[in-house]
């Protein structure tokens, strides 16, 4: 959540740099099925990726491979010296989808950035009660109460007013749960009883242009030629839905896909021998974790938290699933690059004799079950979920606690998570924005805890206070010294295993151009094609 530059002529350069347009389609094998279309009820990066960066743009955007804030719909800002007042100056001429079921009759506007804002704010709006299972993002980044007003000013200028100074609201702004809608289709949709299709029949200002869904299988695009930077190189774009890494790497040495997302660590040295294809790797903002569930029986006792964190070998989960050099141990729920990283915190060391006495302490009989919930396929966060599982449910079994795995479809997974069904987790984040609070208020947050995206269920007021006021100051000492100060309360209460902090990979063929890796995790290939 950052900085504001004046219009970005290095983004137009990337965009409109067309390398030749290429007839050729560019097939990406990505790790699982989006979840629908319309971002805003969603988190998950496999849907931002089919939906915020193919169909949908933001006011901002983040500058390729960085965290730094540029211009998108909006060309530029102001902002008022409180703080509290953003005005957002639209491009001109920005243009909508058209499809088979809609024909915009106009370019973008200020009724379409109101409308988008509303939707998620105002209970009273037409399209409020539509989403099946609310706007999670929106009410876990704590929206609801920071925006006070999202205001027409005229056709090209919104104003958006705050109840409060927010130092990463900027960034904020550039993430995909703050997409821009066409409100003509909303409209349309609305009109004809037809309010599900925003999420099957998807219409935006991006570079693609959503063709058709076929679940577990593919996802097809075609290139938007109106786009505001530029038709994107490659005509069409198909996500090939493929959950095993080693098929991914398969059909990307066959040529069935020219970019694998994330292949596994230990693929990663033949990849590099084979001279037809390429890795791409940075040390991304990236958590993995193991949420307990606080509001379930024993599990709500610190104490147990603490013996199953104390019992889990994490130098032997982190050579086994990631390999040597390809993550380092994670102590507090965001990586060590980030502002105000509590150094000072150490991780206890292993001790299954203490383990044991706090588990006796708290009551739990030997032999007590735990269920913990891990995906099929695998991800940057977690490449190998069974044999994490595996790892885990051997080192619980030293302390007289049996592990229940219980392995699901990704979506199927954080679907039940967000019902509160597990006792255990295993998952991972990746930083949506490059700013602390992106990890702590959407993951750790009381409003989270209501909401089901706070796995853990854990709700610590003294925590809330402390990251609530890092948001409103900017000064980043200050900032820092709150963070340092909440990670302190975060590992004293131990509603997570913090596991790793893993490295990204993605594997594409050498013929592959204009792909950029992102600390953000999110993969846009809109300069991207196949020669």
């Amino acid at each position: 959540m950052k900085r504001l530059p004046l219009r970005s002529a290095l983004a137009v350069a990337v965009f409109s740099t067309a390398l030749s347009v290429s007839a050729k389609p560019l097939v990406v094998c990505t790790e699982a099925s989006p979840e629908g279309f319309d971002i805003v009820q969603y988190t998950t990066a496999v849907t931002a990726d089919a939906s915020a960066e193919t169909i949908l743009n933001r006011l901002a955007d983040f500058k390729p491979g960085t965290t730094d804030v540029e211009p998108a719909l909006a060309e530029r800002w102001e902002i008022s010296p409180d703080g509290l007042e953003y005005t957002f100056y639209l491009r001109p001429g920005v243009k909508f989808h058209t499809t088979s079921y809609f024909k915009p009759t106009r370019t973008l506007n200020a009724d379409d950035v109101v409308w988008s804002f509303q939707r998620q704010l105002d209970p009273n709006h037409p399209w409020h009660d539509k989403s099946l299972v609310g706007y999670p993002y929106f009410e876990s980044m704590g929206f609801k109460n920071l925006l006070k007003s999202v205001e027409k000013v005229d056709d090209m200028t919104v104003k958006i007013t705050l109840n409060h100074a927010e130092s990463p609201f900027l960034r904020d702004i550039a993430m995909p749960f703050n997409s821009i809608y066409s409100a003509e289709y909303a409209d349309q949709l609305l009109k004809a009883g037809k309010t599900s299709e925003l999420n099957s029949k998807p219409i935006g200002t991006g570079p693609f242009i959503f063709v058709r869904y076929n679940k577990d299988a593919q996802v097809r695009f075609k290139a938007n030629p109106e786009y505001f930077r530029g038709k994107p190189p490659s005509d069409v774009l198909i996500f090939a839905v493929t959950t095993d890494s080693n098929v991914r790497q398969q059909k990307l040495k066959a040529n069935e896909c020219q970019i694998a997302l994330y292949p596994k660590p230990d693929e990663v040295g033949n990849i590099k021998k084979d001279p037809n294809l390429k890795v791409d790797e940075m040390a991304a903002l990236m958590t993995s974790y193991i949420a307990m569930n606080t509001r379930h029986k024993y599990l709500d006792d610190v104490r147990v938290r603490k013996a199953i964190d104390m019992a889990f070998d994490k130098e032997t989960y982190l050579t086994s699933v990631h390999g040597k050099g390809n993550a380092i141990p994670a102590i507090n729920p965001y990586p060590p690059t980030m502002l105000g990283f509590n150094t000072a915190i150490e991780h206890p060391p292993r001790d299954l004799d203490k383990a044991r006495a706090l588990l006796k302490e708290a009551g739990v009989p030997e032999g007590q079950v735990f269920t913990l919930f891990t995906r099929n396929g695998g991800g940057p966060t977690n490449p190998n979920p069974m044999l994490g599982a595996q790892l885990l449910q051997s080192d619980l079994a030293k302390i007289g606690i049996k592990l229940d795995i219980r392995v699901m479809e990704w979506g199927e997974m954080l679907k039940r998570a967000k019902n509160g069904e597990h006792d255990l987790v295993s998952t991972g984040w990746g930083g949506d924005n490059g700013d602390p609070d992106n990890f702590l208020t959407p993951l750790l947050s009381c409003e989270a805890a209501k909401n089901g995206e706070n796995y853990a269920r854990w709700c610590n007021k003294d925590f809330e206070a402390l990251i609530t006021k890092a948001r409103n100051i900017t000064e980043p000492a200050e900032r820092a010294a709150l963070y340092e100060q909440a990670q302190v309360l975060f590992n004293q209460d131990q509603p997570w295993i913090n596991v790793v902090h893993p490295m990204l990979f993605t594997a594409r063929r050498n013929n592959v151009e204009g792909y950029v890796l992102s600390p953000l995790t999110n993969n846009n290939f809109a300069t991207t094609r196949a020669k």
